[in-house]
């Protein structure tokens, strides 16, 4: 890739007010995920050798977990230019050049093979090769809310009946509390965060990169159209929220007020998502993986 196209595709990454031409996609002037229409025909690979090339809007950056053979990896989520889910792993810190760490709402090009069946049967997941990773451009703000409404559901069983693994689930919040991590595992995750340092950050300029791990975990108990379930935030955003308010505001219990302020009443109140995703062994299990703004009124963007 020529130094001018990496130039380019690094300054659409610090910028999130660029708008997204969903016109190169069709004659319609939208995407056929956005627009209704007809779903475009999508090569698969016949084996676990064999690349393909797609496209997706990343939605999703699941907490890093070490890995001995990749480094520092991360599950990645989005959804595919037909509006379907893919899950992309394991992507390696290590691999990745400047110009390919895509952040959340990115649009990216990629080349997949099928993971080997011991290692995971979950259908959306795809093995990355990461040097082929290439970042188009951010979709913009206008667009969002026309992606979450086609994907959104009210039911984990239904998805999980339905063989699927990853699904955007719109619930009644019932609430939103902390609790404080034990020194073990903190230290845990701290050593996780080393490395990553040692690495460079996938998604943002080093010093987005958390300077140390949460103390506490944050959790919902949320009500869908299958009853009320208990759940962990297992995104690495949530928690970096938490750890950027505190250093804003000197203070962790202002901090820990203003994530229960506006993770706990003014996100449900406006309208929220919570992007869930299956254990790899346990696939009944559904896990919070990320928290996504819906707005409730479709004429509003999301944040």
């Amino acid at each position: 890739m020529s130094a001018i196209r990496r130039t380019v595709t690094a300054t659409l990454l610090l910028s999130a007010c660029w708008g997204y031409d969903l016109s190169r996609f069709n004659t319609s002037g939208l995407d056929p995920m956005l627009a209704g229409e007809q779903e475009r025909q999508q090569p698969q690979p016949s084996g676990t050798l064999d690349l393909v090339e797609d496209e997706a809007f990343i939605l999703v950056k699941a907490a890093p977990r070490p890995s001995e053979t990749f480094g520092e990896t991360v599950c990645c989520a989005g959804v595919d230019l037909n509006g379907n889910w893919v899950r992309l792993y394991p992507v390696s810190f290590r691999q990745l050049s400047d110009y390919q760490k895509f952040r959340r709402w990115d649009h990216i090009k990629y080349r997949w093979s099928r993971p080997k069946a011991t290692k995971d049967t979950r259908s959306e997941s795809r093995r990355v090769d990461p040097h082929s990773i290439e970042i188009i451009r951010p979709m913009r703000h206008a667009d969002r809310n026309k992606l979450m409404s086609r994907i959104v559901v009210a039911s984990l069983v239904r998805e999980h009946e339905a063989g699927r693994s990853l699904a955007l689930l719109k619930p009644e919040i019932l609430d939103f509390w902390h609790e404080r991590r034990g020194q073990g595992e903190i230290a845990e995750r701290e050593q996780v965060l080393q490395r990553l340092r040692d690495q460079q950050d996938m998604f943002a300029p080093p010093a987005l990169i958390p300077p140390r791990t949460s103390p506490y975990a944050f959790k919902y108990r949320y009500r869908d159209d299958d009853g009320v379930h208990v759940g962990t935030c297992q995104d690495w955003e949530t928690e970096q929220t938490f750890l950027m308010r505190r250093r804003d505001q000197g203070s962790e219990q202002a901090a820990l007020a203003w994530m229960q302020r506006v993770f706990g009443e003014e996100y449900p109140r406006k309208g929220m998502g919570l992007a869930m995703g299956t254990h790899r062994y346990r696939l009944h299990q559904w896990l919070i993986n990320g928290v996504i703004r819906v707005d409730d009124d479709p004429q509003l963007n999301l944040l």
